[in-house]
């Protein structure tokens, strides 16, 4: 037990010490922060522990760093007599000690990489983070394409304005660090950012180090370690706290990023404020695959939740909004508006504001601006009365439903602003709003609700069994697809009240109930993990019809394994020949490929060679039928499970299969490295937009015929091995 915590405490130190550079440059300041944050946390110790605490963590620090430049017997084995001479409480707090340590390097160094990229930005420098191969900044990305590739600047206007990044985040149990914690690290690296800036003044600089060392000694003193599981409702809550903290601000300041980016390859139009350049999905609390926690009422309560911090949101802009917008010329058609609301308003101000009073007449934007806070306030009080007592007092018809509801008034309001001559104010925090309400909606972030193929098959089962036609389980394809078509064809109802319902059976169709009594705008798409055939989907389909959800969510096959993804160009071109389905799709269909449950079967180089071969093949199907394929890559962080630099990722992907529709998961466990800071969110945004836009003008070759040959052959060899040692090694 000693020699493994001696190996464990000198690897940490290793880590440590790797990430001070030899020769410090003016432009690293590593050792400065990491020093800094050592000295300030080594007193924090002492006062908290005693001097000797810190006497032993500085001796084992220092012996594990000799023993790292000698690789001495005889240093190891004193540094495990200084272990093993503790007793148990104080060998936790030394432990607890470099575990903290090593933190706060890591902390140090992302401060450092941020210090040395804004350097870089203000010299002009992106050759290296900044490069075609490692990540994009979107003005190179657009001088590149236009003085490179020899792209028109309206050629890339246009092209940028047609393309949707779809960014699905998901809840994961591989982020382990509490928020709690990630809070305070956050607040540490800002401290640390501010304290080595040159404009600082000496008390400045004394109270950020005052702060910075009370946050040091709050995360040492906050439990590492969740209690008790976290919910979904919780996941959804982590979740949606980037959405409050960088990405609600970050998408209005990098849409005004590419405006400007725009502007300098000589387009002097902005994005419009209604195209949906950026998008935001959530599975946090609709993905049932294999989650047993993840119930209808869960599945009800998360999209009222974000329904619930939409409101609030956009109640508190508005409350901005108002007060600057005190111009008094506007056209016609908005004093026209105005006047009528103040009539309505003395009428009846039983669900309204007292602060609507106090508007002024010849204030015409507040006027409407506060006919909207009303609806916003009330939306927001009737979400929470019913997430809290299941009803509301507060009717439907005072609040928001949709998001055109919100949208027109602040259409009349920017229209009325550019057409007395006021574009400069228009294209200002009304413009930003604009742009959230279009990018986010009323429900925040649309939901998708996902489900393994077995669940519906059983609810299938038990329906035919009830209707005394057979065991639909025991039918093969070609039989289950003639029935269900049938079904969809007629109009008949399927099943009753009376359908016998195991717990599983009634946990599937209570949340396509869930499905149809929520709003629509809610939900994203319904996903079918370990989807194999054409009934998977024909299945869901009926479903949804039978729940009588008034506008069906688009389903998703999710091909995973192997033998899946070999299978999936026939599967969907069996549903693209069946009239009804290509009909009801409207041109339209999205297919979801896994990255993980591919890895896991046949090994990493074979499953992203199948990848790479089955959107080819998908691709081929849709436009032979005329369909309009996105793909939605299931990718994790890891490198098993699909991780890697998602500009190079983004650029890997086949020719014709972006389109300037892209869609990814970005999995709970690494959320937080790319929208846990402001600077972190932009460029996250950056790199999707950015590589999404070069794929589509600039799209890859296609492999020779020889390389592929080579691929087959070396993904054969691979799979055979990978297996031989997972599946059949004892």
């Amino acid at each position: 037990m000693a020699s493994r915590n001696v190996e464990k405490l000198v690897s940490i130190d290793a880590q440590l010490r790797l990430l001070a550079p030899a020769k410090v440059s003016e432009d690293d300041k590593l050792v400065e922060y990491d020093a800094l944050l050592l000295d300030r946390f080594l007193d924090i110790l002492q006062d908290l522990h005693g001097g000797e605490i810190r006497e032993t963590v500085q001796e084992c620090y220092e012996l594990a760093a000799e023993y790292e430049g000698k690789y001495d017997p005889k240093i190891l084995d004193d540094l495990g007599k200084v272990i093993t001479s503790l007793d148990p409480g104080d060998s936790i707090v030394v432990t607890k000690s470099f575990s903290h340590m090593l933190n706060l390097a890591n902390l140090a160094e992302e401060v450092q990489i941020a210090y040395r990229r804004r350097i870089k930005s203000k010299k002009g420098d992106f050759a290296d983070e900044s490069s075609a191969t490692t990540e994009s900044d979107i003005e190179e990305t657009l001088k590149r394409l236009v003085g490179q590739l020899n792209k028109s600047p309206q050629e890339v206007f246009n092209a940028l304005k047609n393309q949707t990044v779809d960014l699905v985040f998901t809840a994961h149990p591989t982020q382990s660090v509490r928020r709690s914690l990630l809070q305070k690290h956050g607040r540490i690296r800002n401290c640390l950012t501010q304290l080595y800036a040159k404009d600082i003044t000496p008390d400045d600089k004394q109270e950020l180090d005052e702060a910075l060392q009370r946050e040091i000694q709050a995360a040492f003193r906050t439990d590492e370690i969740r209690r008790n599981p976290p919910t979904p409702q919780d996941e959804m809550r982590a979740g949606m706290s980037y959405f409050h903290e960088t990405i609600w601000k970050g998408v209005p300041q990098f849409l005004r990023r590419i405006d400007t980016a725009l502007k300098n390859i000589g387009i002097n139009e902005r994005i419009p404020y209604n195209v949906p350049l950026i998008q935001f999905s959530s599975w946090m609390g609709g993905d049932r695959d294999g989650n047993p926690r993840v119930t209808p009422e869960v599945t009800r309560d998360v999209c009222l939740l974000a329904r619930m911090m939409a409101a609030n949101l956009y109640f508190s802009q508005i409350e901005d909004l108002m007060f600057e917008l005190s111009m008094w010329r506007c056209t016609g058609e908005l004093r026209v508006r105005a006047d009528e609301l103040l009539r309505t308003s003395r009428k009846d101000a039983k669900h309204y504001i007292e602060f609507w009073k106090r508007i002024p007449p010849n204030e015409p934007y507040r006027v409407i601006l506060g006919d909207l806070r009303d609806k916003l306030y009330n939306t927001r009080e009737r979400v929470r009365a019913l997430l809290a007592d299941g009803w509301s007092e507060i009717p439907e018809e005072a609040t928001c439903t949709n998001v055109e509801q919100l949208m027109e008034p602040l259409e009349l309001c920017y229209q009325s602003l550019c057409a007395c001559g006021d574009r400069l104010i228009a294209d200002g925090r009304l413009l930003d709003f604009l742009r959230q309400v279009s990018t986010f909606g009323l429900s925040f972030v649309r939901l998708d609700i996902r489900q393994e193929s077995d669940r519906h098959t059983d609810v299938l089962d038990a329906i035919t069994k009830h209707l005394d036609i057979g065991s639909y389980k025991e039918w093969p394809e070609e039989r289950r697809q003639e029935w269900l078509l049938s079904e969809l064809r007629g109009k008949r109802p399927l099943f009753g009240p009376d359908l016998p319902k195991t717990e599983e059976v009634a946990d599937v169709l209570n949340t396509f109930h869930v499905i149809s009594e929520l709003p629509p705008d809610n939900f994203g798409a319904y996903i079918i993990s370990m989807a194999t055939t054409p009934s998977d989907v024909l299945a869901v389909e009926l479903l949804q019809r039978e729940c009588h959800v008034k506008q069906p969510l688009r389903v998703v096959p999710l091909f995973e394994k192997l033998d899946d993804l070999n299978a999936a160009p026939t599967a969907v071109a069996r549903l693209f020949s069946i009239d009804w389905y290509k009909n009801h799709i409207n041109g339209k269909q999205e297919v979801m490929l896994g990255y993980s449950d591919s890895g896991k079967d046949a090994g990493r180089l074979s499953a992203a060679w199948q990848l790479y071969k089955a959107q080819e093949e998908l691709v081929k199907v849709a436009k032979q039928y005329g369909i309009k394929l996105t793909m939605f890559h299931g990718r994790g962080g890891t490198v098993g499970r699909g991780g890697g630099p998602t500009h190079l990722a983004i650029l890997s992907q086949p020719p014709d299969t972006i389109n300037g529709s892209f869609r990814v998961t970005v999995q709970g466990e690494v959320i937080e490295q790319s929208f846990g800071e402001e600077h972190l969110c932009f460029r996250a945004l950056q790199r999707f937009t950015a590589a999404t836009l070069e794929h589509g003008m600039h799209p890859p070759v296609s492999p020779k015929p020889e390389w592929r040959a080579l691929m087959d052959e070396m993904a054969a060899v691979a799979t055979k091995e990978y297996r031989s040692i997972v599946f059949q090694e004892p």
